[in-house]
């Protein structure tokens, strides 16, 4: 998700009550729903963002890790700067948990879109995907966003609390209708060709929660179309080519930059234009084909690398 929702999560935690328990409680709160995406830092580097992002700041080293270090800094700025009388006590217990409810918040929130999110590294460099919630929400910071005003505002926890409800309940709807309607768009494929697909995305849109985007890899390529609930499958009649047996594409997937994308790629396809000297290959994702160069990678393979006896 996007660190609008990311932050409306931890203030909605805070105003709900959970900041009154220790001094710093809201800013551990509203920290931890974020800290995960430090790995944006990554920007600044030579290294590919989009095989690093959801990885190492994601995965289980660092949900168990990244709390303890956020609390025990608040703990240590407690220490080094007392509060004037009056003010919440630092409470050690109470930091590391409200640290781990912002981590897993973000980590639950990443989960549930098709971008993805390796969970377990590094033991294990799968990506997982939910499938559920678009990764920008207007309707959870909607809620999220009124919900933590009018707390502010009545300085009355009970808003906040009946937004993050309300919240909870739309997330476990949407999961529950990802799941029902893949098993839907699943069924269809089978019924039609005799056996499941090789690989499957029914994923939310942004504005309408009764339709899905539907990806299905048929081996040589892709059919895209649209779920509308209850159980209108259409698939477009135009099919993707994956292209992915040219002598052309087993030379580009050696390229750094290539290399990387299809560490993150879930559907790649290629496509191929001419340039002096040789042929461009790019490689794209058909869940974003629309994303533009951010979510592509090309490298120009030269003629003379295609040749064969």
């Amino acid at each position: 998700m996007d660190n609008v929702c990311h932050t409306l999560v931890g203030a909605a935690f805070g105003e709900a009550g959970l900041k009154r328990r220790t001094r710093f409680g809201s800013a551990a709160l509203i920290i931890a729903a974020n800290l995960p995406d430090v790995d944006v830092l990554v920007f600044a580097t030579d290294t590919p963002f989009i095989s690093f992002r959801r990885g190492w700041t994601h995965g289980i080293a660092a949900q168990l890790l990244l709390p303890v270090v956020l609390a025990v800094t608040f703990w240590l700025v407690g220490r080094v700067r007392p509060g004037p009388d009056g003010t919440r006590p630092v409470h050690a217990g109470w930091l590391l948990g409200l640290s781990y409810a912002g981590v897993y918040s973000h980590i639950f929130l990443d989960y549930l879109n098709n971008y993805g999110i390796r969970l377990l590294t590094p033991f294990d460099w799968r990506w997982f995907y939910g499938d559920a919630v678009f990764i920008v929400d207007p309707r959870l910071w909607l809620v999220l966003g009124f919900g933590v005003w009018l707390a502010r505002r009545r300085k009355s926890p009970g808003p906040s609390r009946v937004a993050l409800v309300i919240a909870t309940v739309y997330i476990a709807v949407m999961l529950l209708t990802a799941r029902a309607g893949r098993g839907i768009v699943e069924q269809r494929w089978k019924d039609a060709h005799g056996e499941p697909p090789r690989a499957i995305m029914v994923g939310p849109q942004l504005l309408s929660p009764l339709r899905r985007d539907i990806i299905i890899d048929a081996g040589s390529h892709y059919e895209a179309g649209r779920l509308t609930f209850p159980s209108s499958v259409v698939l477009w009649p135009e099919q993707m080519p994956k292209n992915d047996d040219r002598p052309d594409v087993a030379t580009a997937r050696a390229a750094p930059n290539v290399a990387a994308f299809l560490v993150w790629s879930r559907f790649p396809y290629w496509t191929f234009e001419r340039v002096e000297g040789g042929t461009r290959v790019t490689v794209r994702d058909a869940r974003f084909i629309e994303g533009g160069g951010i979510f592509s990678a090309s490298t120009v393979v030269a003629a003379e690398a295609t040749k064969t006896d």
